[in-house]
């Protein structure tokens, strides 16, 4: 039998009983949020709002400070929840600070509400909303062992989520230095080194569930890694028939974006079939370049920089086939590429693989987490008497 299980029989072997949140959160009065205008990348004091990470920003603004205490800060239009231990400023206006009232554990409080937004989905904005719903709150001995396991889970996430923070640092330095060439002979422009051309215009009405496989520019983004075999989506034959195609073993590239650092995104295609591909990316081929030699280039700071002298902004950013082909890649030899690809492709896998890299192990940490969170959540609640 576990600690908590005990704990329970001893405690509350009846039950634990329900309370609305509005009983257990005060809501701190800030009299002003700082304005987004003012957020700094550095400062004495870090920025706390709504957004996703826990910092967004710093100032030096001392009349906005919230002294060090254990707070709870509830984004009322983006349902974000965060736990803060440290002096900080409120920012922006919807951004709701809440201390917890004496007696109870303020860490347990938030692991509570946390695993509520996640089983209920109760209060997607206002908490107007969140106030009125009840949970559930054991004897404090039970409070803090609870929170004792549950910080033991997320201490683990943390430092998986350092490692591979640190590892990504890594490979990049790691990166930059094997693209450093010492012989201005193997610097080649990539129009004498490889054919460059631009796929044609299909739009999404047009995309099906099967058919000839094609590839859509917002799909290399958030789809595909440094290679890919399978294509997302699909045309029909007669359409692709007058489109045009990438083979296998060839470089996809981005081409066009609403930002300069959309362009260049790449991947290399190894499927077993010919892919359409859109009029926003270009094709590269090349007899001379490993294509995994080239796509690991185009991800280094040399490539970037060069990259940016060609590219045309208006209302989007873009940049010609002639332009790519102006930009300077080292060519080793093909054995000297592809140890390079061999050596960089060890760091990707540990830094992207979704499966057995470093992302895969944060992934099954965190559901393990939220597993035993609702686990040890899980009060039977007290009969009315």
């Amino acid at each position: 039998m576990s600690t908590v299980q005990q704990l329970l029989e001893e405690f509350c072997p009846q039950g634990v009983s329900s309370v609305e949140v509005s009983t257990i959160l005060k809501k701190i009065s800030i009299t002003k949020a700082l304005p987004k205008n003012l957020y700094k990348n550095t400062g004495t004091f870090p920025i706390i709002n709504q957004a996703q990470e826990l910092i967004a920003g710093y100032s030096d603004e001392e009349s906005y400070v919230v002294g060090k205490d254990e707070y709870i800060v509830f984004g009322d239009h983006t349902r974000t929840l965060k736990w803060i231990d440290f002096d900080f400023i409120p920012g922006e206006s919807g951004t709701l600070v809440f201390k917890v009232a004496d007696g109870i554990n303020p860490k347990f409080v938030f692991y509570t509400l946390l695993n509520l937004h996640i089983e209920s989905r109760g209060y997607n904005r206002h908490w107007t909303v969140l106030k009125e719903l009840k949970v559930r709150i054991p004897p404090i001995e039970i409070q803090e062992e609870i929170v004792k396991i549950l910080d033991t889970f997320t201490n683990l996430e943390k430092e998986l989520l350092n490692e591979l923070e640190a590892r990504k640092k890594q490979y990049t330095f790691y990166r930059e230095s094997l693209f450093v060439s010492n012989d201005d002979k193997e610097l080649k422009a990539i129009e004498q080194i490889a054919t460059i051309w631009r796929g044609r215009r299909f739009v999404k009405d047009d995309i099906l569930d099967n058919g000839v496989p094609a590839i859509h520019y917002g799909e290399i983004y958030t789809k595909f890694g440094l290679s890919a075999t399978e294509a997302f989506s699909f045309l029909d034959a007669t359409l692709a028939s007058k489109l045009r195609f990438a083979k296998t073993g060839d470089v996809i590239l981005v081409s066009a974006g609403e930002t300069i650092e959309d362009i260049g995104k790449s991947f290399v295609w190894l499927g077993d079939q010919d892919v359409v591909i859109h009029d926003a990316c270009y094709g590269i081929r090349s007899s001379v370049v490993d294509p995994k030699y080239m796509v690991h280039f185009f991800n280094t700071h040399n490539f970037r920089s060069q990259l940016r002298k060609y590219i045309s902004t208006s209302k989007i950013s873009s940049i010609t086939p002639e332009k790519i082909g102006k930009v300077f890649i080292p060519v080793p030899s093909l054995d000297r590429q592809r140890e390079i690809v061999s050596a960089l492709d060890v760091f990707d896998a540990l830094i992207a693989d979704v499966k057995y890299g470093l992302p895969a192990e944060i992934e099954t940490r965190r559901k393990q987490y939220e597993y035993y969170r609702g686990k040890l959540l899980e009060f039977k609640e007290l009969e009315s008497a």
